[in-house]
This record gives C-alpha cells, structure tokens and sequence, in this order.
C-alpha cells in the first residue's frame, strides 16, 4: 500500500513538472520542428507523468526502504524526543516563513526562487535539533515556572484539609466496628462501598447456612447504618473491573485508581495491599493498640472460665477478648478472684498476659 502511495505521488509529481516546464524546454531550445499541439502545457503534463512513472519501478523501493527507517527510528525514539523535535521544527518553520515574507518585497528573481527554500531548510532543521537537544532545559524550565505558580498559590490560598476516601471491604461491614469507630469521629472523609462488595453481602445473606445468612444480614444492617445515621458522606461505587475475579484485587485495584485507603479486618487483604503499596486501615490493629497496657506487678480482678493448656493453669480473659493465663487457676474455675500480672507477651494474634492468684502471692 505504501510502495502504490510513492508511485502515485511520483506520478503527479512528474505529471506537474511536466506541465510547467517540458513548454518552456522546448521554447528555451527553440525546438521549431515539434509541432505546436506537442508544445502543450497538458502534453507536457502527460510525458512528465509518464517519465516519472518509469523511474517508479526503481525509485519508488528505496523511497519506501527510507520511510520505513524512519518510521522505525520515530517510533524508537522517546516521545519527549519525538515532541521537543517536532516543536522546534514548527518554529523554525514559522520563522523561516516571517523571512521569506520580507525577501519577496525585495523583488530579486534569483533570490526569490531560490533563498526562500534554503531558509526553510536550514531554520526547520536548526530549530528541530534545538528542539531536540534542549529539550531537558525546556522541560526543567516549564517544570520550574509550575512549582513557582503552585507554592504562590499555596502562599496565597488558605490550607484546605482534605481526607482520602475509605473503602470499605466486606469483612470490615460484616464485622461492625466500623460504624461505632465513624460515629466516634476517628475516621473522616468519604465512605466508598464499592458494588462488588454489595454483591458478595447480598450472596452471603442468601446464603442455605445459617451462620453465613446472618453474618450477610449483619452486614447490610450496619451498611443501612452507616449510610442513615453517621455524618460521613457515603459513595456507592457502580464500576467494576471485569478482567478481576477476586474481590480482595478489585478492591486493592479501586483503591489504586481512586487513590484511597482500604478498611478491613482481613489479615491476608492487609498483607497484599502492603506488598503493592495501597494504604490500609486494620480495624483488628486498632483494637489491639487501644487495649489497655497492663504491667507486671499491677492487680486486677478476673473470672476463670477454663483450664488452660499446661498443668494446673487456668484461662480467664479481659473485656476486650485479651486472654489471661492465671498460674494455679485450674482450681479456681468459675470463680472471680484477684491476680497479679507477672509478664506480657504480644503475638501476631493478639496480646497475651500471664498472671499468677494474689493470695500465692501473699502466702510466700
């Protein structure tokens, strides 16, 4: 298709040459014997067209063997290069243009005819490699003139506090917490629920289990919640991202393009959105880092509830869930008694405490 293209423009290339000069060949060589219908314009025309397209057949391959490497060598080239080249082209282009208006007023034949093309050439091809090659410094000057107009108007604008949107997964609804710690104040900003995440709560409310009907029920209740009774602004998100199965990646992948945060209680979420880098918000964290800190020595009062894994120890456990390993409570099952803490140790499940009965303590 190209090689016809080259041939078809070489053809009315020639046909147009042809035209304005084969006449002023044959009367410049004074040619008397060709007679006058040969010395048209149009018959000139038909024999530059012919000419031309003989020298196709030849001309024409190492015509397109020059613009494919071109081409290759545009498409190679970074597009900053590419830009910057063309930019600089057009200007000395531009320029070359203001000239040649002034060198017509001059009216010289040669000058004219000849010094306008030059110009063209030589300024298009200066202002292209100025281009080209100065293109860091173009850049690094728009660049520095942006930052100069922002910072003043972040000088002249009063600070505007902004939050990145929240959205929520499906554990985190399911779970509850959520709307208590919103209604609390200590999340702000816009609440997203994505749809797809509707979708999964509606499947597991009409779930055959039990257990899981009631969680997906849960969940709508707090989402009904959240979106009626609390000051945060709430944004169903319609789209979806079809070419995504899980619904832990479209969510790591709306986060991305929305440039948000990630709510959920999800160990495994957590642990993906950290790998690729997309803020995450544990409610499981936050609860362990609003426990109470208790040291060894300090007293409280506990209700063992069961034996515990070792020899004579008993299990009790805080308001919040924080197990208590009681040293010697087996005997004290289904009783209150006082305790003394003797260490703490935190886990990846959670925060642990060892404590022994007071009244040991006061026999030794």
């Amino acid at each position: 298709m190209l090689r016809f293209i080259v041939q078809l423009f070489l053809i009315l290339a020639g046909a147009t040459l042809g035209f304005i000069f084969i006449p002023d060949i044959i009367f410049l060589f004074n040619l008397t014997s060709i007679p006058a219908w040969l010395a048209s314009p149009y018959i000139g025309g038909i024999v530059g067209a012919v000419i031309f397209f003989g020298a196709t057949f030849w001309l024409a391959d190492y015509i397109v063997k020059w613009m494919k490497r071109l081409e290759d060598a545009i498409l190679r080239a970074p597009i900053t290069d590419v830009l910057f080249g063309t930019l600089g082209l057009v200007f000395g282009l531009f320029i070359a243009f203001l000239v040649t208006i002034q060198l017509n007023t001059l009216q010289i034949p040669v000058v004219n005819s000849v010094l306008p093309g030059f110009i063209s050439f030589f300024l298009g091809y200066f202002g292209f490699q100025l281009g080209f090659k100065k293109k860091e410094e173009l850049m690094g000057l728009f660049t520095s003139t942006r930052n100069a107009e922002r910072d003043k108007e972040k000088q002249e604008a009063p600070p505007v506090w902004s939050s990145k949107d929240k959205i929520l997964d499906t554990s985190v609804i399911i779970d509850g917490r959520i709307a208590d710690i919103c209604q609390t104040g200590f999340i702000e900003g816009k609440m997203v629920i994505p749809e797809f995440v509707l979708e999964e709560l509606q499947h597991i409310a009409d779930s055959s289990d039990v257990l899981k009907r009631n969680r997906g029920r849960r969940g709508l209740d707090i989402l009904n919640r959240i979106q009626k009774e609390l000051d945060n602004e709430v944004e169903i998100f319609e789209g979806d991202f079809e070419d995504i199965q899980e619904v832990d990646s479209k969510l790591v992948k709306l986060a991305k393009v929305r440039e948000g945060i990630v709510v959920t209680n999800d160990f495994n979420l957590n642990k993906v959105c950290d790998l690729q880098g997309v803020p995450v918000l544990n409610i499981n964290d936050l609860a362990n880092a609003v426990k109470p800190v208790l040291l060894p020595g300090e007293e409280l009062a506990v209700q063992v509830i069961k034996d515990g894994k070792e020899h004579n120890q008993g299990v009790a456990y805080l308001d919040d869930g924080t197990m208590i390993v009681v040293e010697g409570g087996r005997d004290h099952i289904g009783k209150t008694l006082q305790v003394l803490v003797t260490s703490v140790l935190q886990t990846s499940a959670g925060r642990m405490i060892f404590a022994k009965p007071k009244l040991i303590e006061k026999a030794l």
